[in-house]
């Protein structure tokens, strides 16, 4: 009676079994999320980067320098007669054309000049025809013919030489061009020796001058005379775009203090936005890259093995690529000669968290506001 008693006091009850199921089940599904939540922590966050395609269009091979215009026409002008200047016919600055009357000398003394030296021409003439008659006749000497035919046409000459100092009391404007500021006044007494009475300077087209670094001739040999060399003159505020001109002259030699070159260049200035001794900015264009790949400035990274660019690859992982980067272009883009093809994605921003294998969420870049600090460019890489 004691055992039976003691075996029923020994039997687990069924809820106790329950429960230690239960509890071993959750410790059990803790157990498995917890190694869930270790390997997910494990594995690397993917990274939210900027993304753009490599872009394959032509490009220009240009260099970049600073320059100064020059009037494209200089003239002092000058008196060729003595006199007391009567009129003034223009506004200082005002832009004038060939031929427009500028000043107007007393042109009495040389109005009278005229007048007696076609009074002593029309004598001449007169006498030469009676000597004429005679000759015909036989009459006089051959000597007094000589002298009559030599006396006409002396006078003649005499007065087409009166005529042109008349002509120069009325002073013309010899170009078009920018009339500049007055150095005398209507009653001032001028002649061939007084200083200039004003300048004029032509200012369409206008001179572009500007050097070339000795070290930059090699490459500049290479191009000149080709059909795509161009100039390209700019203002530093850019308010006006740029005017695209010819080469027109390149020094023989370079200059010894400053190791450069000179160069010109003939630039059109229609709307008279360029002025003489103005500083501006110069592209010198020296050929057109076919082609050329080019991709967001921010792309290209360096370290200590070189330049290299993240590629992204189908998987959204990114791969390492070197690279040899070219020049640099506007709208913040630049030129890579190799390691990329056209259509290529290219990572932008981002690259410091990321490595080879990388896992990114790419979204695409945008260039109409590129960051503070990124700038357009400036010399070739060579």
């Amino acid at each position: 009676m004691k055992t039976a008693n003691r075996k029923k006091q020994q039997r687990i009850p069924r809820w106790g079994i329950f429960l230690f199921v239960v509890l071993a089940a959750f410790a059990v599904a803790r157990t498995l999320q917890r190694g869930v939540e270790t390997a997910k922590s494990t594995q690397p966050p993917v990274r939210p980067v900027l993304v753009a395609k490599v872009v394959s269009k032509d490009v220009p091979l240009y260099l970049d320098e600073i320059g100064t215009c020059a009037a494209y026409e200089t003239v002092q002008v000058q008196a060729q007669v003595s006199g007391k200047i009567l009129a003034r016919h223009f506004q200082d600055g005002a832009d004038i054309k060939q031929g427009d009357l500028l000043f107007t000398i007393d042109p009495a003394p040389y109005q009278a000049a005229v007048d007696q030296a076609k009074a002593q021409a029309a004598l001449d003439q007169m006498t030469l025809k009676r000597q004429a008659d005679l000759r015909a006749k036989g009459v006089n000497a051959p000597q007094d013919y000589d002298t009559a035919v030599a006396n006409a046409q002396k006078s003649q000459a005499a007065a087409e030489a009166a005529q042109v100092n008349l002509d120069y009391c009325s002073i013309k404007s010899p170009i078009n061009g920018r009339i500049g500021l007055r150095n005398v006044d209507i009653g001032n007494l001028v002649g061939p020796s007084s200083p200039p009475l004003v300048t004029i300077q032509g200012l369409d087209p206008i001179y572009t001058d500007f050097t070339v670094a000795e070290t930059d001739l090699a490459l500049v040999r290479k191009y000149l005379g080709g059909p795509n060399v161009k100039v390209q003159t700019s203002l530093p505020d850019n308010k006006i775009p740029p005017r695209t001109g010819d080469l027109y002259f390149i020094d023989n030699a370079v200059q010894p203090g400053s190791g450069t070159v000179k160069a010109r260049a003939v630039t059109p200035n229609p709307d008279r936005a360029l002025w003489p001794s103005e500083f501006v900015r110069v592209r010198f264009i020296l050929d057109t890259i076919k082609d050329a790949r080019l991709v967001p400035s921010q792309a290209v990274q360096i370290s200590q093995s070189g330049p290299f660019v993240f590629i992204l690859k189908p998987d959204n992982t990114v791969d390492l690529r070197p690279v040899k980067p070219g020049q640099h272009q506007d709208s913040d883009m630049m030129v890579v000669e190799s390691g990329i093809q056209p259509d290529e994605t290219v990572v932008v921003t981002g690259q410091l968290a990321l490595a080879p294998g990388s896992k990114v969420d790419p979204k695409p870049y945008g260039t109409a506001n590129p960051p503070a600090g990124q700038s357009a460019a400036a010399k070739s890489s060579m």
